[in-house]
């Protein structure tokens, strides 16, 4: 493969995060909505999913994700 390519493949890999949010924001605003942080809602939702909607413990996986995405990116620094 050329360098061109992995670049471009690699461009690909991070464009899934922007595809993955479809409603920025709506996920910590059922948070502030039930008076708590996001990290508290993925908590709950993740200790009692059958509580919860499909969307939203789709949210809280996803914020799982990028949460963990960004620590390793930190720590790469």
């Amino acid at each position: 493969m050329t360098k061109k390519k992995d670049t471009k493949e690699k461009k690909e890999d991070k464009d899934w995060i922007g595809k993955a949010v479809k409603r920025p924001g709506s996920f910590t605003a059922k948070a502030r909505k039930k008076g708590i942080t996001s990290a508290q809602l993925q908590a709950n939702v993740e200790k009692n999913p059958d509580d919860y909607d499909e969307k939203t413990k789709k949210q809280a996986r996803l914020r799982e994700t990028l949460v963990r995405l960004n620590k390793s990116k930190k720590a790469k620094k």
